[in-house]
């Protein structure tokens, strides 16, 4: 179901999923010794790949990681060249990739028939896919629409404009499944809490009027439902969204909220944790057809809601892989009534890793590798949410469906 290759600074996994090739492809330079060249060198191996694996014209989502947004004017020139009428939905994010690069790429393709498949672009925010009756919607880097400097302000502000795109296209916010929500100083002060509370403050009182899955969570299912989600730090000081989207007419396409059995689930968190709780699920899976893809939300080294190993990178990184392992495996999905599904690491098509200090790059690097092998993986530099959390990794996963 999975396809792997490796070649240097360059990894990508081709996926068969409900009837569609789907590609998700992290690249790094492999030589230059400035951003110009750096650039230059990673869109030309993106482009091989592109050309040798049929995806030219195919490349819906994309982020851009930089060491430094001064660069930023020259990248959105040169990607938007690089792609001319077929840009994705584009992010640029201030996340150091590691070992030096002055940029790093992840880009999501999805090819199918002509006649099955339909990619309709909307600028540099938004890509829309029909297949088989699915609509998904790719947004990216939607930023606040107020002059507000309070992050609560900016950050209601920037889920109102998301969910303003969404509705532009006739979609709604409740058919949001993933979201990555990047705030600059994540830790810093905010008044009497902290950036990132502020963040959970607007995110709940956002989500308090929004139904999400709204009749595709099948069963009896007594609790919230949430998005999976990443709340990560950037080296600036904005906060901005992502989110992925489905809007299916198709039977039989299911939505599976995922809770891992080690851990409190996010939204019960304590208030010593903040005077709102984080609303998002640890995973959301997709089952369409006779595959299953789960999108794994940013994960660390927590279980019940506290935090495990503080100050041993080693260990962290080790306990935020379990936690991945359990959360996907087929006794969690059965836990929740989702027998014949499931996945193992072996399963996983894409990750990121960020780093809160560089110097583990290495160590994070081959602790990765002898767990998952070799997979498309970014490695930045990124503040996690928590002061002593050190890692923080979320991933892809595809599996067959036993049970269709």
């Amino acid at each position: 179901m999975i396809r792997k290759d490796f070649r240097e600074g360059i990894g990508y996994s081709v996926v068969e999923f409900d009837g569609a090739r789907q590609i998700f492809a992290a690249a790094r330079p492999r030589r230059g010794a400035n951003f110009a060249e750096q650039a230059e060198e990673t869109l030309q191996s993106l482009d091989a790949i592109y050309h040798q694996e049929g995806f030219v014209g195919s490349i819906v989502m994309q982020t851009v990681f930089l060491d430094d947004l001064r660069a930023l004017p020259d990248c959105r020139r040169r990607i938007r060249e690089f792609y001319a009428k077929n840009l994705p939905a584009t992010a640029y994010l201030a996340q150091p990739p590691c070992a030096g690069y002055h940029l790093a790429i992840e880009a999501w393709g999805i090819a199918g028939g002509k006649n099955e498949l339909h990619i309709e672009r909307r600028g540099e925010e938004m890509t829309l896919v029909r297949h088989r009756g699915n609509t998904w919607a790719y947004l990216a880097n939607v930023l606040p629409a107020t002059a507000a400097e309070a992050v609560y302000d900016r950050s209601l502000s920037a889920f109102h404009s998301a969910g303003e795109r969404l509705h532009g296209v006739g979609l709604r916010f409740g058919d949001v499944l993933r979201t990555w929500l990047y705030l600059g100083n994540i830790t810093a002060p905010d008044g009497q809490t902290s950036r990132y509370l502020e963040l959970n403050r607007a995110r709940t009182d956002y989500y308090r009027n929004v139904d999400f899955a709204d009749g595709r969570v099948p069963g009896e299912w007594n609790r919230p439902v949430f998005p999976a989600s990443t709340g990560i730090g950037t080296q600036d000081n904005e906060v901005a969204i992502g989110c992925l989207a489905l809007q299916s007419a198709r039977p039989g396409t299911v939505l599976v909220p995922l809770e891992n059995p080690r851990q409190t689930a996010a939204c019960d968190y304590a208030h010593q944790y903040g005077p709102e709780s984080p609303k998002f699920a640890r995973a959301m899976a997709v089952a369409s057809g006779d595959a299953v893809c789960t999108f794994i939300s940013g994960t660390a080294s927590i279980t019940a809601s506290d935090t495990r190993h503080a100050d041993d990178f080693e260990r962290q990184t080790q306990q935020t892989i379990d936690n991945i392992e359990v959360l996907i495996a087929p006794d969690n999905f059965r836990r929740h009534g989702f027998p014949g599904m499931g996945a193992a690491l072996d399963d996983l098509a894409l990750a990121r890793v960020y780093i809160k200090r560089p110097e583990d790059f290495e160590r994070a690097r081959a602790i990765c590798r002898k767990r998952w092998g070799e997979l498309p993986t970014i490695y930045v530099v990124a503040d996690v949410c928590r002061d002593e959390l050190l890692v923080e990794i979320e991933a892809l996963a595809f599996s067959p469906r036993q049970d269709p």
